[in-house]
């Protein structure tokens, strides 16, 4: 079995334009956005590894926030994770794949969790 790096970022709330409904086209839904990336990880960390022998998790947090293109609407949240994965692979060729769990948030109505879960390998 080969060795995996996993990086994450869990919970990550913030405002994107997605939906295919009147009510919910034009203006931003609140999502609540997970992302794990896996990777191909260096033979061995030492305390003095520096940080290009990995990759910042906040990478992971860039591309479903800032990486997201402004003004632009998703029809699905599909399409956001989709989104979010390309950025990923397109950061580091050793990301060997990407998870990405997104929750809306304004359609709970008892705290349930409604969404979906993404996963892609590197093509």
């Amino acid at each position: 079995m080969a060795d995996t790096l996993i990086l994450e970022v869990a919970d990550l709330e913030t405002d994107i334009l997605t939906g295919i409904y009147s009510e919910e086209t034009g203006k931003a839904q609140p999502l609540r956005i997970s992302i794990v990336a896996e990777l191909k990880p260096d033979a061995q960390y030492t305390p003095d590894t520096p940080l290009d022998r990995s990759k910042n998790y906040m990478d992971l947090k860039f591309a479903a926030t800032e990486a997201l293109p402004e003004g632009v609407h998703f029809k699905l949240i599909e399409a956001v994770a989709d989104h979010i994965c390309d950025t990923l692979f397109a950061q580091d060729v050793r990301v060997l794949a990407v998870t990405v769990r997104i929750v809306k948030l304004a359609i709970a109505e008892a705290n349930e969790k409604i969404g979906i879960t993404l996963r892609r390998e590197r093509r």
